[in-house]
């Protein structure tokens, strides 16, 4: 994103200090009366501006803590650039020039110049705004500082694409719709702005409850209990969320909150939520990744069973095609031929589409692993295809010289079957004429 981001005469007032003024209009030419509403508008503006300098000084420190830095107080401290430079190095990731050492006001000149400097080359337009602004300590110059970076860093690259009309907002717009789409058919709650749509609590705790449901009651919140549901809110996203308590329930249950502090505050959430949602997303991916590498893994185990088992099947079978120990008998050999043909019609064909669904799990798997961009899985020595193929051709030439030795059993027991019918009918025929001449010879 390109947008360019300026500062130019910052006031914290800006925005509801003009309709505090439209508000309270007097009459010209009452003095009292023109001096009572100008130091109440002061008096306004102060406040806004001290709430904007607890916030903005907490969320500095909520990021300095990374490289074990914070501040005590958002003018001082920001005076000699070093703080500044660090914030932009834990915002950005990039490593900025080294800052100069020496507290002299013209090594603090000079820090507090290669920070703006930074900002300038990321399309940040700082106008009227100097170095010697931010070394003198200019306190609405600093608010108006700290706000440009949470603008650029923290805000500016949020956009929301609205689904009716694939309109992209951003910025402020795409988080005030982000704040919408979390708190939509939530009771009581309607973001419209960021200021006075919060200032009873309940948002903040819809988008907590919409994410974290478990963590907010929320049916048992009422609209009347301000104080109760902003400190609800803002204490367990300190303590449960671990987002830093940028705000206190006084400084939003007044008449005017200040938008620009409950945009930082709300730009936290943001930020987290959508971090939780990334790695939700990322979590169930290597759930994914996970289970595909189980199931591939199942698949390998299931391979190198299937495979020992038809191995160890085909060994037992041609061993008992071998043996060539027949029975002595031309019955006994016929009921060795039936089961033969028992084995080829039923003991076979299973354990033929059995290899070939090995031959469909070992492809099957070896592409999975390739569209997962590991190498392919190859069975050892002993368990691959092609061995289970000559496997099976020793197989089937085992089979036929079974199916050739059982005939040629078959016919010579048919021989050896008439030889003995021959004999037989021989022998009854000379038993005959043996009765015959005996009885002729006795007579």
């Amino acid at each position: 994103m390109t947008t360019d981001i300026s500062v130019s005469r910052w006031d914290p007032s800006i925005g509801h200090g003009q309709e505090i003024i439209d508000d309270f209009e007097y009459d010209g030419g009452n003095s009292s009366s023109r001096l009572f509403e100008r130091s109440r508008i002061k008096a306004l503006a102060d406040e806004r501006e001290s709430v904007q300098k607890k916030t903005f000084q907490k969320w500095v420190n909520s990021h300095l803590v990374r490289v074990g830095c914070r501040i005590s107080d958002l003018y001082v401290d920001m005076r000699d650039g070093k703080m500044l430079i660090k914030l932009l190095e834990v915002l950005s990731g990039e490593r900025l020039p080294r800052p100069t050492k020496g507290k002299m006001r013209i090594h603090c000149l000079e820090n507090v110049d290669k920070a703006l400097q930074f900002l300038r080359e990321q399309r940040v337009h700082l106008e009227n705004m100097g170095s010697h602004d931010i070394v003198d300590g200019n306190a609405r110059l600093n608010l108006g500082l700290i706000w440009t970076i949470i603008l650029r860093f923290q805000i500016q690259d949020i956009t929301i694409e609205e689904t009716d009309n694939k309109e992209t907002k951003s910025a402020k717009d795409a988080l005030l719709l982000w704040c919408q789409m979390k708190t939509a058919g939530y009771n009581n709650v309607n973001v419209r702005n960021f200021t006075t749509s919060w200032r009873d609590g309940l948002a903040f705790n819809a988008i907590i409850h919409k994410h974290r449901p478990d963590l907010i009651q929320f049916e048992k919140l009422h609209r009347s209990n301000q104080m109760q549901n902003l400190n609800n809110a803002f204490n367990v996203a300190e303590e449960k969320l671990g987002l830093t308590k940028l705000l206190d329930a006084e400084d939003i249950a007044v008449e005017h909150p200040d938008e620009k502090s409950i945009i930082t505050y709300v730009v936290t959430y943001y930020h987290y939520f959508s971090k939780m949602k990334q790695e939700t997303v990322q979590g169930k991916r290597i759930g994914k990744v996970v289970g595909i590498a189980m199931e591939n893994e199942k698949m390998m185990h299931e391979y190198e069973s299937l495979t020992s088992d038809l191995l160890q099947w085909i060994e037992r079978t041609i061993e008992a095609l071998g043996d060539r120990t027949f029975a002595n008998s031309l019955e006994g050999v016929r009921q060795q031929l039936i089961q033969f043909a028992n084995y080829r019609t039923v003991e076979k064909p299973p354990k033929f589409v059995e290899k070939g669904n090995l031959e469909v799990l070992l492809f099957t798997l070896q592409s999975r692993m390739r569209a997962a961009n590991q190498k392919p899985y190859t069975p050892r020595e002993g368990r691959m295809i092609h061995d289970i193929n000559r496997s099976w051709e020793r197989l089937e030439k085992a089979e036929h010289e079974r199916e050739l030795a059982l005939r040629e059993e078959l016919i010579r027991q048919e021989k050896l079957e008439q030889l003995a019918a021959r004999f037989n009918r021989k022998a009854q025929m000379r038993e005959t004429w043996l009765s015959e001449n005996q009885r002729l010879v006795s007579q």
